[in-house]
Formats: C-alpha cells, sequence, structure tokens
C-alpha cells in the first residue's frame, strides 16, 4: 500500500501534467515518489526567457504537513537564490507558518518561475547579484544574458520516453536517471557543458504536449 505522500504526489504530478504550465516540468528519480528533478523554463519576454535551469526536490515523509526542500542543481546568478547551496529564498518554503498543505507541486515550481524574473530586494541571499541588480542594471543584464546563452549549451543525453499508463498504475520511472551535481555561479558561467546532466526525457521537457496517464 502506498504512503500518504506518494498519493498527493501522484496526484500533484497529475494536475501539473493538465495545467500545461510554460517551461515547468518533472520527473520522479524514486519509485516512492520522494525525490524528482525539475525544470523551469525562463518566462517568455523576461531576461531568463531561452534559459533551462534544473532544480531537485526532496519531499519528506509526512508530506504535506510539511514542504519539499528544493535547490537549484545550476545555480543562476539571481538576488534570490542562494549562490553556494542553490536554495531559493521562497517564504512559505522557508517558513513554516507561511507554508500552506494547498500548495502543491505546480505551485512551488510557478513561484520559482516567477521569481526568477522578478527580484525581491527585501529577500535577498546573494548580495552581490542584489546589489548588481539594483545599482548597476546593465551589467546584471548582461551577466543573466550570458548565463541564458550557456544554458543552451547543455550537452543532449539519449533517454527514451516512458511508456504511457492509466491511473490505476505506478508511476514510471525515467529509463535513465540524471546524473545531479551542484554547480557554482562561476562554473555555470564558464562553461555550461561542464555540468553532470543529461536532456530530459521529450514527454517532460514538453509536458504541455504530453500526459503520462490516461
Amino acid at each position: 500500500m502506498h504512503s500518504r505522500a506518494y498519493l498527493l504526489l501522484e496526484r500533484e504530478y497529475l494536475q501539473l501534467q493538465e495545467a500545461q504550465l510554460y517551461g515547468i516540468s518533472a520527473t520522479p528519480r524514486t519509485d516512492r515518489l520522494l525525490e524528482w528533478v525539475a525544470e523551469i523554463r525562463g518566462l517568455k519576454d523576461s531576461l531568463w526567457e531561452g534559459c533551462v535551469l534544473q532544480l531537485y526536490m526532496t519531499y519528506p515523509e509526512n508530506y504535506n504537513a510539511l514542504p519539499p526542500k528544493i535547490t537549484f542543481n545550476t545555480i543562476p546568478f539571481h538576488p534570490n537564490v542562494d549562490q553556494s547551496s542553490g536554495i531559493p529564498c521562497i517564504n512559505f518554503l522557508e517558513n513554516l507558518e507561511e507554508w500552506n498543505p494547498r500548495y502543491t507541486m505546480s505551485t512551488i515550481l510557478l513561484t520559482i518561475q516567477v521569481m526568477l524574473s522578478n527580484p525581491q530586494a527585501e529577500n535577498a541571499v546573494n548580495l552581490e547579484a542584489a546589489d548588481m541588480w539594483k545599482n548597476r542594471p546593465s551589467m546584471y543584464r548582461q551577466l543573466t544574458l550570458d548565463c541564458v546563452k550557456n544554458s543552451r549549451q547543455i550537452e543532449a543525453g539519449v533517454v527514451r520516453d516512458p511508456p504511457r499508463v492509466t491511473a490505476t498504475q505506478e508511476l514510471p520511472l525515467p529509463a535513465t536517471q540524471r546524473k545531479i551535481k551542484s554547480v557554482s555561479f562561476e562554473d555555470y558561467h564558464r562553461n555550461w557543458t561542464e555540468i553532470a546532466t543529461s536532456k530530459a526525457p521529450e514527454n517532460v521537457k514538453h509536458a504541455s504536449k504530453r500526459k503520462y496517464f490516461d
């Protein structure tokens, strides 16, 4: 029998597929559904348009009483992302009093996607990026555009599409698990191709076009 967390995450994953959110996808790393790899594309008509950032999501056994832990595997130079740990500064993820059990995987990933294009000075954890964003906007813009350009150089891995299943079957795992490696901004900006990651399956990268469940 599956745990409550499993059933909740299975449902949230289906909701994510149904929502067809632009540039947001996720895939499980284990059959317990407590570890996920997600990808977020920058919003259209923003500085981050065209980039793809990978995140690692770890859910607790007693989810959704507690929020998941989220870290960027490829750390963007951003006022609201810790440059060492890759942890995004999102109030409801950090402060248990702000967490609401109604928040879902879609809520979290959409919030982070919007945060990229809308830095918040009061929640700055990367002070260098915050100072540059506020006082040297042209330099901040150029560094962001450089990251977007370099993000397109991720080397593709070969991953086959998982089979379609019905809602009564267990959620399939990716045929090939992607490697996870945190990458500092310096390495990220210098040579994106050194990141130890593979290309997400097409059904994950284009969530708006595919669904796992009938």
